[in-house]
């Protein structure tokens, strides 16, 4: 296992895919600075006390690159700091091996920027910046649409704002994005918005208004595909399953992560008690265990689930009569289990998978297999 502080509250974790590049990592921290009130020193002969003008929150961030020692992968070296907004979420894009690896940066100041990884550091350069809304609405996720199938040119990219609206931003040319749809989606906070994989005309959404909802982009943004109502507390996170059609992993305040078949989209298939509250969910990245799935549980740690055989025959998805059970849980944490990936690198025989976490408060990043 490795610690590394990262100094300012870590809360998004995401290792690179690219087949020349899967030692690589990033880390993304968000820091809210608050000045000290002033005041005029009016009103005080009189008891009251002194007016106070506003304050203007401060939102910073810093994208930290990581590389992972080939000998001993529990070793790493901090490559590239870059200062930013706060960083809400981040996640490369899947191209050919021939192309670059591109990451994508959702910040607190409504904007996304996109990085080239290159060199022989390597290091992150900035390639394209654009703004999805005003500096005072944030990006809370992203996710790109070509997950499943990589290409040599940029994905869509779906963007939730903390305004309740999404943004679809759709590829401009070979280096950049255009906001190409803007729509309110949620009547509060849409912590998240995801892609289905295998139908890439359809995103998902969720939110503190307790509605996970389905829209179809070719069709009017007033008519979603489907809502459900029939949660308790807010969404957090989705996840399209990258080898299981129609199977979807949603994640919530209530300590739950539920699976669903999104042509029943109101039932879950199954429903796991990971405690703590469900922040991210993430399938393994590999088909022989498409029935894993990491979960960063908020107040509970870290944790490895695994789904009874997740079976995608017959054309479906389908799970056994044993339901889920944690496979491995990691605790070495001291605060809100935010950010957590796989690692895409096929580990040694009889090991597990590499796995980056990090919390916020404490400000740690650790490595660990599960």
């Amino acid at each position: 296992m490795t610690t590394f502080d990262t100094v300012w509250p870590a809360d998004s974790a995401e290792f690179c895919p690219h087949p020349s590049h899967q030692d690589v990592f990033v880390c993304g921290t968000y820091k809210l600075e608050r000045p000290e009130p002033t005041d005029d020193g009016q009103g005080q002969d009189q008891g009251t006390p002194p007016p106070v003008e506003p304050v203007q929150q401060t939102r910073k961030g810093e994208c930290l690159l990581f590389r992972v020692d080939s000998e001993d992968e529990f070793q790493l070296s901090l490559l590239q700091k870059t200062s930013l907004p706060a960083i809400l979420d981040m996640k490369w894009c899947h191209t050919v091996p021939s192309v670059d690896p591109t990451l994508v940066i959702a910040d607190s100041e409504g904007g996304i920027t996109l990085y080239n990884l290159r060199g022989e550091g390597p290091s992150l350069q900035r390639t394209f910046a654009v703004a999805c809304a005003s500096k005072d609405v944030l990006c809370l996720s992203l996710d790109w649409s070509n997950r499943r199938s990589p290409t040599s040119s940029l994905g869509s990219l779906i963007v939730s704002l903390s305004d309740g609206s999404l943004a679809l931003l759709r590829p401009e040319d070979t280096h950049g994005l255009v906001v190409a749809e803007s729509w309110h989606a949620h009547d509060h906070e849409p912590w998240i918005a995801a892609w289905d994989y295998w139908d890439t005309n359809v995103v998902y959404s969720g939110g503190d208004d307790l509605k996970m909802i389905a829209w179809d982009i070719r069709q009017d943004f007033s008519q979603p595909l489907f809502v459900n109502k029939r949660f308790d507390a807010g969404i957090t996170t989705i996840q399209s399953h990258p080898y299981v059609e129609h199977l979807i992993a949603v994640g919530s305040y209530d300590n739950t992560v539920r699976l669903f078949d999104v042509r029943k989209p109101l039932v879950p298939l199954t429903q796991a008690d990971v405690g703590g509250g469900a922040w991210r969910v993430k399938w393994h990245p590999s088909p022989e265990r498409k029935s894993d799935l990491l979960v960063a549980c908020m107040h509970d740690g870290f944790k490895v689930v695994q789904f009874g055989c997740i079976s995608d025959s017959a054309g479906g998805s389908a799970l056994s009569e044993e339901q889920w059970e944690i496979l491995k849980r990691f605790d070495q944490h001291e605060s809100l289990a935010y950010g957590v990936d796989w690692s895409f690198a096929q580990p040694k025989e009889g090991e597990d998978t590499l796995i980056a976490s990090c919390s916020f408060y404490d400000h740690t990043l650790h490595l660990w297999r599960g």
